[in-house]
């Protein structure tokens, strides 16, 4: 690595002499329209590090990284959050495969076996949504009005999803403990599930999900 000593009046005089070139006029007038210099026996010299790559000296080395590290944080702050897209869960029950699918977005995470509406009492088909969710619901017999405590063994078993209504009726996912009847048309237009079964669906849907009936 060489060192070399450079005088401000040397530079200004170079600087002065490419001026004028360019400017076309003469050195003596560029140097007249400037501060003038003080003589070179009165200026102290600087000492100029030349050689391919400048190297701060060691001990300024921390403070340089720690700023590094600060500017790096800055930009970081600056940059927007991405956005989490988040996924929609929707449900489609088959009536003629007698299985409702859990999908989220296009993809299929889940599905069950059931039973659904017998002739007569068919279960609806079209778009609609989950309008109740109840845990250990009871069960008000229809036609008797009998109200059966909650549990396994009741006609809604362990959980109730309701998704569509008439303002007087209401169709839904339930539990039951008429397993046999799972994969049938059996129900008075309810979707029977195994109770395992609607306790895990219960936990994937919630008020407002998606569900569409097909035959």
């Amino acid at each position: 690595m060489k060192r070399k000593l450079i005088y401000p009046s040397q530079l200004f005089a170079n600087s002065a002499l490419l001026l004028a070139f360019s400017l076309g006029i003469g050195l003596t007038s560029v140097q007249a329209q400037t501060t003038e210099l003080p003589p070179l026996n009165k200026v102290k010299s600087h000492t100029v590090e030349t050689g391919p790559r400048f190297k701060p000296p060691r001990k300024l080395l921390p403070k340089l990284k720690n700023y590094q590290r600060t500017i790096g944080d800055d930009i970081r702050k600056s940059l927007p959050t991405p956005t989490p897209v988040s996924a929609t869960t929707w449900l489609l029950l088959k009536l003629g495969e007698r299985r409702v699918y859990v999908f989220q977005n296009d993809q299929e995470i889940a599905s069950y076996p059931v039973a659904v509406g017998k002739e007569g009492w068919e279960t609806p088909t079209g778009n609609f949504k989950v309008i109740q969710k109840v845990e250990n619901p009871e069960w008000k017999n229809p036609w008797t009005g009998e109200v059966m405590p909650a549990g396994p063994n009741t006609a809604l078993g362990l959980r109730w999803i309701g998704f569509w209504t008439d303002g007087e009726n209401t169709i839904g996912f339930h539990g039951t403990p008429t397993v046999d009847s799972i994969g049938t048309a059996a129900s008075h237009g309810c979707v029977r599930m195994y109770n395992q079964d609607v306790v895990a669906l219960f936990q994937k849907v919630q008020l407002g999900t998606t569900v569409k009936v097909v035959p």
